[in-house]
C-alpha cells in the first residue's frame, strides 16, 4: 500500500522534494558538526601554546569583577565568558592576582605594570590591603607601577594609591567619604502591615543580626559596636593612603570634612579636585596613558593600546608553564572556606557542613599533605554545619597535621567558630571578626491570615503537637524551649572558644555577646594571634610541620575537582580558534547569560533559608553576622 510506484506523479514530486530537503538538512548539520569538531581539535592542539614573551614588556593588570577567594562558577562557564568577552558578573581570585604581582617583581622581562583597579569590586579591606602590599613589594623591587582609572571608589583607590603615578580621566572623580553601615529595617512592614510576628531568641546584647526584623532602627548597642570597629578600620585606611601618597592622615580627614567647599572651589570638577588635593598625579584619558606607555616602553602598533604588553590572564598562563606537572615535594594544603555556612553539600562560594568537612578530611587522609591552612572569609551561618567543620580541624590536629587559619575580609560568628581550634590564627588588622553569639528566629502568621479571612483550628494529642505551626500563635512555653536551646548553643560557643584559646569562659563572654571587632581589636582581646596574610599563614604552617625552606615544599589548594568535560571545554575555549569563533557572537553572549548562577545574598533570602524547618527542633541555631562593609 505504501509502494511509491503506486503514487501519482504529484505525490512522488513532493515526496522527492521532501527527501532532498531532508538530505540537505542532514548534510548541513553534519558539516557544521564536523567543522566545529575540527575547530575543537585545532584549539586543543594550540590553545595552550603561547608565544615567547619579549623583554621590556608592560604587564597590564586590569581585572574586571569581584575579588574573591574562590571562584563560584565552573571552569567551562568562566572559559566561555572570557571567549565571548563577557565580563559581567566576573570574578578575580585573590591568589591569582597576588601570584602575578609577585612573579612580575622578579621577572626581568616585565619592565613596568599598568594598573587598572576601577573595574573591580571588593567585600572588605583585608584582601585589598593584601593586594596593596603586593603592589608595594613590586614597586620596591624597582618596577614602575602606573595606575589609571576613569573613576575610583575608596577600595579601588587604596590599590591605585600604591602606584608610582596615578592618573585619572579628566571627566572622572574620587570621593573619599568614610565607612558606613546602613540597612533596611522590616518590623513595621512585617508586623504592622503584613501581620507577621517575628519571634527572636538570642544571647548577647550586641548580636544585631536579628534587629532588622524586630526593630525600626538600629539599637544603641549595635551603633556603639559598629562605630567602634569601623573607626579602627577607617583610621587605618587613612594611614595607608597617607603613607602611599605622602599626605598626612589628618589632612585627608580634614579634606573630607571640607568636601563641599573643596569641590565648589574647583567649580564642581572632581578630577581637578583630586589633582589639587594630591590624590592623583595628573588627568589623562586612556589613550594618553597608552601613549605614555608606548613612549616609556616599546611601541607596537599591532598590540592593544599601541605598546608591547601582556594581560593578566596570559601572564598567569606563562607563569604556570614553569610549574612541573609532577611534584613529589611535601605539601601545605590550603582549603578555602568562603561565604555563608550551610548544611550539606554546597558549591564553591558557599561553605557546606559536609562539603567543606570533606575537603579537610581529604587533606587529613593525603600522606603528602603535612600541614593545612584554612582560609576563612565568612559571616557564619548554621551552628551545626560550623561544628562539623570545626571537628575536622580538630581531627587534622589529632592526626599530627598542624592547622593555621588565615582570616580574609570577614571571619565572624560561625566564621570564627570554624577558626578557633587552629594552632595559630592570622588576620589583617582590618579583618572583621568576633561576633561570638547565637540566635534563632521563627515567624508566626495568624494575624496575616486573619487579614484575608483565614483561620487555623484543630486538635493535637499533646500540648506541644503542632506547636511549631507558623499559622498558629507561638505558645510562650515553646518560646522557653527555644531560648533554652539558644542558651545552650551560646555556652557551647564560648566554652569551645575558651578551651581553644586557653582562657576562662568569663573572659570569652566579656568579648563575646555578639560583639564585632576589627582584626586589630580582636588581637588585643586574644581572639587573633598574629597579623599577616595568606603567605604568612602558609609559612607558619610549613614551619610547624618542619618542612624547611620555601622551595622544599609546595602549596596545594584542595578544592572540588572539575569534571572531564569542564577541563576539555576550558582548554578549547582558551584557544585562539575559540576566541575568533565566539568573541563577537551575540548568540554566544545570550547563551552565556544563563550559565552563571545568580548570587542572592540579601538578608531576607538568608533568613528565609535559615528559618526553613529541619529534623529535630524546627528552629535552627544560627551563628551569623551581618557585619560586612
Amino acid at each position: 500500500m505504501n509502494d511509491p510506484r503506486g503514487r501519482g506523479p504529484i505525490a512522488r514530486f513532493f515526496i522527492g522534494l521532501w527527501d532532498a530537503m531532508n538530505f540537505t538538512r542532514r548534510l548541513v548539520f553534519n558539516l557544521l558538526f564536523f567543522g566545529l569538531l575540527l575547530v575543537v581539535l585545532i584549539a586543543l592542539g594550540s590553545g595552550n601554546k603561547v608565544s615567547p614573551m619579549l623583554d621590556r614588556t608592560t604587564l597590564v593588570v586590569a581585572p574586571e569583577g569581584r575579588l574573591v577567594e574562590q571562584y563560584s562558577t565552573d571552569p567551562a562557564s568562566r572559559a566561555f565568558a572570557r571567549a565571548v568577552g563577557d565580563k559581567s558578573g566576573g570574578e578575580v581570585q585573590l591568589r591569582d592576582l597576588l601570584r602575578a604581582l609577585d612573579a612580575a617583581k622578579d621577572d626581568k622581562r616585565i619592565e613596568r605594570v599598568l594598573l587598572r583597579t576601577d573595574r573591580m569590586s571588593f567585600s572588605g579591606y583585608a584582601s585589598v590591603r593584601e593586594v596593596a602590599a603586593a603592589i608595594a613589594r613590586l614597586r620596591a623591587s624597582g618596577k614602575q607601577v602606573v595606575a589609571f582609572g576613569e573613576n575610583f571608589d575608596q577600595s579601588q583607590y587604596l590599590l591605585a594609591a600604591e602606584a608610582n603615578e596615578v592618573y585619572l580621566d579628566p571627566m572622572g572623580g574620587i570621593l573619599l567619604e568614610g565607612l558606613s553601615r546602613y540597612h533596611q529595617f522590616y518590623r513595621e512592614g512585617l508586623q504592622d502591615k503584613l501581620g507577621v510576628d517575628v519571634h527572636v531568641f538570642k544571647v548577647g546584647e550586641y548580636k544585631s543580626a536579628v534587629e532588622p526584623y524586630i526593630l525600626d532602627a538600629a539599637s544603641p548597642e549595635a551603633k556603639e559596636a559598629d562605630l567602634f570597629w569601623m573607626n579602627d578600620v577607617w583610621q587605618r585606611y587613612l594611614a595607608d593612603v597617607g603613607k602611599a601618597r605622602k599626605i598626612a592622615p589628618a589632612q585627608l580627614a580634614a579634606d573630607i570634612d571640607a568636601l563641599p567647599q573643596g569641590i565648589e572651589a574647583e567649580q564642581g570638577d572632581l578630577g581637578e579636585y583630586a589633582k589639587s588635593h594630591h590624590l592623583v598625579d595628573g588627568l589623562k584619558t586612556q589613550e594618553q596613558v597608552e601613549d605614555l606607555m608606548a613612549e616609556r616602553g616599546v611601541a607596537d602598533s599591532d598590540a592593544d593600546g599601541g605598546f608591547r604588553n601582556i594581560d593578566l590572564d596570559d601572564y598567569l598562563r606563562r607563569v604556570d608553564e614553569t610549574l612541573s606537572p609532577v611534584d613529589e615535594r611535601p605539601q601545605v594544603a590550603v582549603v578555602v572556606a568562603e561565604g555563608e555556612i550551610s548544611g550539606g553539600n554546597q558549591p564553591p562560594g558557599r561553605i557546606g557542613g559536609e562539603s567543606t568537612a570533606e575537603l579537610l578530611r581529604a587533606a587529613r587522609d593525603d600522606d603528602k599533605v603535612k600541614a593545612v591552612v584554612l582560609r576563612v572569609d565568612s559571616p557564619g551561618g548554621e551552628v551545626f554545619a560550623s561544628e562539623q567543620i570545626r571537628r575536622e580541624v580538630v581531627g587534622l590536629k589529632d592526626a599530627g597535621k598542624p592547622v593555621v587559619v588565615s582570616m580574609g575580609d570577614l571571619a565572624a560568628s560561625g566564621g570564627y567558630w570554624i577558626s578557633m581550634d587552629a594552632d595559630r590564627i592570622y588576620a589583617d588588622p582590618s579583618t572583621i571578626t568576633g561576633s561570638i553569639g547565637i540566635f534563632g528566629m521563627i515567624p508566626t502568621i495568624p494575624r496575616t491570615l486573619e487579614k484575608i479571612g483565614v483561620h487555623t483550628d484543630g486538635v493535637g494529642t499533646t500540648k506541644f503537637a503542632g506547636a511549631f505551626d507558623i499559622t498558629r500563635p507561638l505558645d510562650p512555653a515553646v518560646g522557653q524551649v527555644i531560648q533554652s536551646v539558644i542558651d545552650k548553643g551560646y555556652r557551647d560557643f564560648t566554652g569551645r572558644v575558651a578551651q581553644a584559646r586557653h582562657k576562662p569562659v568569663a573572659d570569652i563572654d566579656a568579648v563575646g555577646r555578639g560583639r564585632v571587632w576589627s582584626g586589630a581589636q580582636g588581637k588585643e582581646r586574644g581572639l587573633v594571634d598574629e597579623f599577616g596574610g595568606l603567605e604568612d599563614a602558609i609559612a607558619d604552617a610549613a614551619q610547624r610541620a618542619k618542612l624547611g625552606k620555601q622551595d622544599a615544599y609546595r602549596v596545594n589548594y584542595i578544592e572540588k575537582q572539575a569534571t572531564p568535560f569542564d577541563q576539555l571545554f576550558g582548554r578549547f575555549m582558551q584557544g585562539r580558534a575559540a576566541a575568533a569563533l565566539f568573541a563577537h557572537s551575540d548568540a554566544a553572549r545570550a547563551l552565556f547569560a544563563d550559565l552563571l548562577p545568580a548570587r542572592a545574598n540579601d538578608e531576607l533570602r538568608f533568613v528565609r533559608d535559615a528559618m526553613a524547618p529541619g529534623p529535630g527542633l524546627p528552629v535552627k541555631a544560627l551563628a551569623y553576622c551581618f557585619c560586612g562593609i
